[in-house]
């Protein structure tokens, strides 16, 4: 592995995790003092314990020496290579393996004893539980391996050995996790307020100019009808410019944004149609945008059967806290009344089960009006 490779490349460590990492190696370094302190007070205490005092002696400075360079070289964060984590291992276990050409043949503690802390938790630190678990073995075994008898300190210091390691190493993959899902909601939360600046500053302005713009030109006719027209489409292009960002993150969340969804549906219908939407999203559950986008171009599809392909619409809708309500308009001579009681009951059901019905199965409700202006369904989904 390289210096700055990770285990795990579908989540590869960002500024904040290597900071985090940056922050365990200043520890280990405090860490890696006190076992040094640790390990020479000890051999001075034990130096009956060595057949070769001299070949001890130079073990001792030789680890303090190494510390001094550890230290120095986990500093920085481009020294951190796999070599250095490796030469880090190897010092300590070769320690442990000159311990019994060292000490006498019944010696019970290897000359770096906790000293060995140091190379453990590196690898713990850079390659997370499985560097830990396989430098936890590595030195295990050399400790043991010499060894005629196995007393009660001895298992327990392996024991913690094996299973400290990959402990140590967990948690600090886990703290590494934890400091990049900070900063993707961080990340998140700073793109989720300026596009809701945006959007409102948008919404108070340009867009409430451009659907009046396109509502009154539309009534007035010629010329004017022509500018709403181009009114109305810019405002569909700056409501889907937008939308973009807030589409994609909510997918894999199983929420779909219903404006967004109107506007592709709107786009692609044969009758010409005005949709207005909120300046952001309007983020519902993927069956309720479904069912609702589906009984809007039911109403549509009734203004292309009933009125004609040069029809307008207009498809309206607002969102509150507890429910979205989506109006759906035409220009047609509306529907004389009584007539959907009647086809209702002759067993025509196709407004009742294509619009009603789907709207009603949402806990909501759908209501139309009719007059020589035209025809306006008004749905009504609630969000909770």
């Amino acid at each position: 592995m390289s210096a700055h490779a990770h285990p795990r490349t579908a989540a590869p460590r960002t500024d904040s995790a290597l900071a985090v990492e940056d922050r365990l190696y200043s520890a280990l370094a405090i860490v890696r003092v006190v076992v040094t302190i640790n390990m020479v007070g000890l051999n001075a205490y034990r130096r009956d314990t060595f057949q070769h005092p001299t070949l001890g002696l130079a073990v001792v400075l030789a680890l303090v020496a190494w510390t001094a360079a550890a230290i120095w070289l986990y500093h920085d964060r481009a020294r951190r290579t796999s070599l250095l984590l490796v030469a880090d291992l190897a010092i300590a276990v070769a320690a442990m393996a000159l311990t019994p050409l060292v000490k006498t043949p019944d010696f019970n503690a290897t000359i770096p004893g906790f000293w060995v802390m140091g190379a453990l938790l590196a690898w713990a630190i850079h390659w997370h539980w499985k560097g830990g678990l396989v430098a936890a073995i590595a030195l295990s075994v050399t400790d043991l391996l010499p060894r005629s008898d196995l007393d009660q300190g001895n298992y327990g210091n392996v024991f913690l050995v094996l299973i400290g390691g990959p402990i140590v190493g967990y948690m600090c993959e886990s703290l590494q996790r934890m400091a990049r899902e900070r900063d993707a909601a961080e990340r998140a939360a700073a793109a989720a307020e300026e596009r809701t600046r945006l959007a409102r500053a948008v919404h108070d302005g340009v867009l409430q100019v451009l659907t009046m713009t396109q509502r009154r030109g539309a009534a007035a006719g010629g010329e004017w009808a022509d500018l709403g027209r181009l009114a109305g489409e810019q405002e569909r292009s700056l409501r889907s410019l937008i939308r973009q960002q807030d589409t994609l993150p909510t997918a894999a969340e199983g929420r779909v944004d219903l404006a967004g969804a109107l506007e592709a549906m709107a786009t692609a219908h044969p009758v010409r149609v005005d949709v207005a939407t909120p300046g952001g999203a309007l983020l519902v559950d993927a069956h309720v945008a479904t069912e609702t986008v589906a009984a809007v171009r039911a109403c549509l599809d009734n203004v292309l059967a009933h009125v004609g392909p040069e029809a307008s619409a207009w498809v309206l809708a607002q969102a509150a806290p507890d429910a979205i309500t989506i109006s759906v308009r035409d220009d047609g001579p509306g529907i004389a009344s009584g007539r959907l009681e009647q086809a209702e009951a002759e067993g025509r059901l196709g407004v009742v089960s294509s619009i009603r019905g789907r709207i009603e199965e949402l806990g909501g409700t759908a209501t139309m009006e009719s007059g020589s202006w035209g025809t306006e369904w008004e749905l009504t989904v609630p969000l909770a």
